[in-house]
This record gives structure tokens, C-alpha cells and sequence, in this order.
């Protein structure tokens, strides 16, 4: 009888083949003191360190197929922009030479503190951003202590077709082995918003995260058959479960084939109603992924990544620059920014800490909190972004709103600034949208207050689902609770929806509720006609907006709403999704 494992599943496909058992883990480091006369060696070898790490990652980069889309391209340069930062090129030399230690320990003693101020953050997609440091770190660890290459840089087909088991993969080991021919992975680290796991649904690579013991519980060889939706592996299962999952297998091949079609068709139902689609981007470049889905421009442009792994905080001609660039790029759809929404406890830059840490840090400073209490770096951001409304149709979104007042303060800001603008002479869209996340339970609960001072809504389902039901999702501890069909958030989204309905103004979503299929027809049933999700999922919700009736789904979501149980309400999702329309 075989063995069944679970994880969390965060890019789809089955996949079936033998186990490699990859074992790269962070290399052990000691730390010894160096005599005065070898400390300059010590930096030079260092700094040869950094010249190889940069000359591996320029090979992988070179191995990218022409064509490549530049969204995947980018976690790549990521990588190399990391190697040219002062936070892990100069302050290990500091520490080499303040502290006369070996240039493995330096680099160990930046590293701590560069994750530390990640892990500090709230949003649970910029706290992944700490395995990147981690991938970095450990390439130029492993160069520092003559480690051979890596087993995914093989240059013969030893690795086709099979399932790597590992600990965590970096960006640059999934693109080597997409080169390789690997057909899965499964990692017992990793979250459901880290680097990898967004470009392992780009690539078309099926994944499951967060398996427990996985190298412990797999042997090394034997065949594996993974969903890398419901994230479920069976190790050396019967014949019979080996048939079931090869014909599902050539299913979902077809099914995928078949989504092309729908690139160049309106999101519309078949009785009529059309649904807008838009794509959540996080770089300049990502908006290729708009093109290859036709969709209908940016839903959410997460503005952090400008001021993350740099010494300084970009100024607002850099922020215009970027800013502009996405929105000719949008050629005339409407392109979504959210003002900056990072913690409080440690600010990119090299910036002090401004407030008290507290043990909850999600429950701090941070978001538009912080951007109030700092106008300094928030009134920059306000001035390059409607200076880059006169480029396109480019639109404000205001991160954990949570009170009127403070929405108020926003506002007059925004005023403030367009005043200014206007004094001197500079462009821009008098009147440029503004709009507010509902990621807070209590932006739910006000929401037809708010609504009344707004352009639009948006729904950012991750925040509104951990706070509402109080519990961190990548807390493996609690991860558990967290579940997008409690009876509470379903109640806090349809009041959201309700008030835009009422004051006459529209509402999305943008969290990754809006990107799983699971809840596409409930949600279109709740009355949601705005859809902001990753690209990769863009033409499968397209899909299932065609082969729905909005005027039954209606009906079936009210029933929904009168649930009180989460498996009820799981089981009437089940018949929701199942029924031929």
C-alpha cells in the first residue's frame, strides 16, 4: 500500500515520475578569527565570491529561451541586482574588516539581519521575500567553501521527467530545471507568494510547498504521483491509482490546450453579462503577461518592489518613470497602483525604525498607517503617481484602510499635492480615480461610508481572511483556520459587494481569491463582475465564466449566504461547480 503526503498546492498539473532527492541545504558555517595580515585576502576572496555568483547567474540568465516572457526573465535579475546591492556586497567587507573574521561568517552575520527585517513585515507576500536573500546568500556560500555545482547545472538529461524533492528551490534552480526537464517539484519549505512558487505557475510547472518531512518520508527513486492543485503525493502507488492519474494527466493537457481559445473572446456569460478580467503585477516588465492574456489591464501594481533590496529609497522621478512605463505599456486599460504598503518595524533604505516594535506587528504601523505618519515618503509617491496619471489611465488604491478619518486625511493629502503640482506647472489627470482595498474587517463593516468618498473598491481577500479570522496563513501552527469559506468572510465580502451596488461605484477583487477556480462561480453568484488575479490564471477563470449563467449562480450564492457551517457551505460550492450550465 502506498503512502499519501500533503502540502499546499501552488501550481497546477499532475505529474508522475521518479523521485530526485535534492539535499542542498544552507551550507553548515564556522566562524574563525583571521590575523591581521590576511584580512585584505580575506576581502579579495570575498569579492571573488560575488564575481562567480554574478558569472553563474549570467549563465543561467543566458540559458533562457528567446521569447521567454520577461515577467519569468525578471526573478532571474532579481537575483543579480541582489549581488550588486551594498547590503551583501560592502557590509560583509565591513564586518571582514572590523571584526577580522573569515568572509563566510560576515556574509552569514548580513544575512540574519537582512532576513530579520522580513520576517518583521506583515504582508505575507513581501515576508517570502526572504527566501530570495536566503538563495543569494547561499550560492555565494556555497562558491566560498568550494562546494561542487549544484546538481541542477548538469549539463546531460539525468534529470528529465522527474520529481525533485527538496527542501526550498530558488528562482534560478526552477529555471534550470525547466532547461533540465523536470516535471514537478515538491519542497517541505516555501509559501504560496514566494518568488518560486509565482514562477512556477508561469512556467507551467506543477508544485506543492510546505510537505512536511518530505525527504525523510520519500525514497530516493520511487515513483511519485503528485496534484499540484489539491497538493497531495502518492509515493509508489497501485496500478490502479497510476491509470486513474495518467488519463486525468491527458484531461488536463487538453484542458489547458483548449484555454488558448478563449485569449481573443470577451469574458461575457452565457446569458450575457460581461465580466472584467485584469491582470496583479509587481514589476515594470510584468506587463507583458497583459498581452499573451488579453487582459483588461492592471488590477494591482504592488509599489514595494521599488523600494526593496536597495541602500536608498527611490525618489519620485524614479517612482515616475516606473510608474509611466506601465501605463503606456497598458496601452489605454486602466492600470491599478496601491500606494506603498509596508510594515513598520524595519523600512528599506537603511531607514531607522520609526515606531515601537510590537509583538504584533500586523496589528502595527504599517500600510497606509505608516504613509500618514511619514510624509516624507509618502508625499513623493502621491506626486509621481498622478504625474503619471497624465500618461495613461492610471488609477490610486489606498492599502488597510480601516476608519473614514483616516481616509479623509488621504484624501486631502491627495488635494494637497495636486495643488502643488498645479503651481508648478506639472501634468496631470485632475481627475485620476482613487479607490480603497476592503482588506480590514472593519473596512467591511464601513464600507458604504467609505464608498461615498471613492472611486472604486477592491477587495484584497489574503489580509481580509487573516485578519477577520486570526490567523497568519504561513504559520504552519494555524495555517489551518485560515479558510477563504468561512461564513464570516463570505458575509464581510458580500457587504463590500453590496455597498458598491448601493452608492453606485465599482468593486473588485484583487487577492488570490479572485485567481481560484474553486470560487469563481460563487463569487460572480455574490454579484463580483471584477476579477485581478495572476496572469497564469487569467484565461482558466475566462473559461469558467463561459460555461456559467449569472442568473442561476445568484440564486445558488444566496443559499450559500444562509449557511452558517464552513462544510456546508463547502459541500453546496462542490454542487455549485458541478452543475452543467
Amino acid at each position: 500500500m502506498g503512502l499519501t503526503l500533503t502540502g499546499v498546492g501552488v501550481s497546477r498539473g499532475i505529474a508522475i515520475g521518479n523521485a530526485y532527492l535534492l539535499q542542498p541545504e544552507a551550507p553548515e558555517i564556522i566562524e574563525y578569527a583571521l590575523p591581521e595580515h590576511l584580512v585584505a585576502d580575506e576581502v579579495t576572496r570575498f569579492k571573488a565570491a560575488l564575481d562567480t555568483a554574478r558569472q553563474q547567474l549570467s549563465a543561467i540568465r543566458k540559458q533562457i529561451p528567446r521569447g521567454t516572457p520577461a515577467d519569468i526573465a525578471a526573478f532571474i535579475e532579481t537575483h543579480v541586482l541582489m549581488l550588486e546591492d551594498s547590503a551583501l556586497t560592502d557590509a560583509p567587507v565591513k564586518l571582514i574588516k572590523t571584526q577580522r573574521c573569515n568572509a563566510e561568517w560576515a556574509l552569514k552575520q548580513q544575512r540574519d539581519i537582512l532576513v530579520s527585517v522580513f520576517e518583521a513585515m506583515d504582508d505575507p507576500y513581501l515576508r517570502t521575500r526572504k527566501d530570495d536573500v536566503d538563495h543569494v546568500v547561499n550560492r555565494i556560500q556555497r562558491i566560498l567553501l568550494n562546494q561542487p555545482a549544484h546538481p541542477l547545472e548538469f549539463s546531460d538529461d539525468r534529470l528529465k521527467g522527474v520529481i525533485i524533492v527538496t527542501g526550498d528551490i530558488s528562482p534560478a534552480d526552477l529555471l534550470l530545471m525547466q532547461h533540465q526537464g523536470v516535471a514537478a517539484f515538491i519542497t517541505e519549505a516555501g509559501g504560496p507568494t514566494s518568488h518560486t512558487t509565482i514562477l512556477a505557475r508561469s512556467l507551467g510547472i506543477p508544485a506543492i510547498i510546505g510537505v512536511a518531512h518530505a525527504r525523510r518520508n520519500i525514497p530516493p527513486g520511487s515513483r511519485l504521483i503528485m496534484d499540484g492543485q489539491q497538493g497531495t503525493v502518492l509515493v509508489d502507488s497501485d496500478a490502479k491509482s497510476m491509470r486513474y492519474f495518467r488519463s486525468k494527466q491527458r484531461e488536463d493537457k487538453r484542458h489547458l490546450a483548449a484555454l488558448s481559445r478563449f485569449k481573443k473572446q470577451p469574458a461575457v456569460t452565457r446569458d450575457g453579462w460581461s465580466i472584467t478580467l485584469r491582470a496583479n503585477v509587481e514589476l515594470p516588465e510584468d506587463t507583458q503577461a497583459i498581452k499573451r492574456t488579453a487582459a483588461a489591464g492592471v488590477g494591482l501594481y504592488r509599489t514595494e518592489f521599488l523600494f526593496m533590496n536597495r541602500p536608498n529609497i527611490p525618489d519620485e522621478e524614479e517612482q515616475l518613470r516606473a510608474y509611466v512605463s506601465i501605463a503606456r505599456a497598458a496601452r489605454g486599460a486602466p492600470v491599478t497602483i496601491r500606494t506603498l504598503d509596508l510594515g513598520a518595524d524595519k523600512m528599506p533604505g537603511g531607514r531607522q525604525q520609526i515606531a515601537p516594535s510590537t509583538t504584533h506587528s500586523a496589528l502595527g504601523l504599517r500600510a497606509i498607517r505608516l504613509c500618514l505618519k511619514e510624509p516624507s515618503l509618502f508625499r513623493p509617491q502621491l506626486r509621481a503617481i498622478l504625474r503619471a496619471s497624465a500618461y495613461g489611465r492610471v488609477r490610486m488604491m489606498i492599502p488597510m484602510l480601516s476608519s473614514l478619518p483616516e481616509l479623509l486625511q488621504v484624501l486631502q493629502l491627495v488635494q494637497d499635492v495636486k495643488n502643488e503640482l498645479k503651481g508648478q506647472g506639472l501634468k496631470y489627470n485632475e481627475n485620476m480615480r482613487v479607490g480603497a482595498m476592503i482588506e480590514v474587517p472593519a473596512a467591511a463593516l464601513i464600507a458604504e461610508s467609505l464608498a461615498r468618498h471613492l472611486d472604486f473598491l477592491s477587495i484584497g481577500t489574503n489580509d481580509l481572511i487573516q485578519y477577520t479570522l486570526a490567523t497568519d496563513r504561513t504559520n504552519e501552527a494555524v495555517n489551518y483556520i485560515y479558510d477563504p469559506l468561512h461564513p464570516a468572510v463570505l458575509r464581510l465580502i458580500d457587504m463590500t459587494l453590496r455597498a458598491g451596488r448601493d452608492i453606485g461605484i465599482p468593486v473588485a477583487m484583487c487577492g488570490e481569491m479572485a485567481g481560484d477556480v474553486r470560487y469563481t462561480r460563487l463569487l460572480l453568484g455574490m454579484g463580483l463582475n471584477e476579477f485581478s488575479m495572476h496572469p497564469s490564471m487569467l484565461l482558466e477563470i475566462k473559461s469558467i465564466i463561459h460555461s456559467s449563467r449569472l442568473t442561476e449562480l445568484t440564486k445558488m450564492a444566496r443559499k450559500v449566504l444562509k449557511c452558517s457551517d464552513a462544510e456546508e457551505i463547502r459541500m453546496l460550492i462542490g454542487k455549485i461547480n458541478a452543475i452543467e450550465m
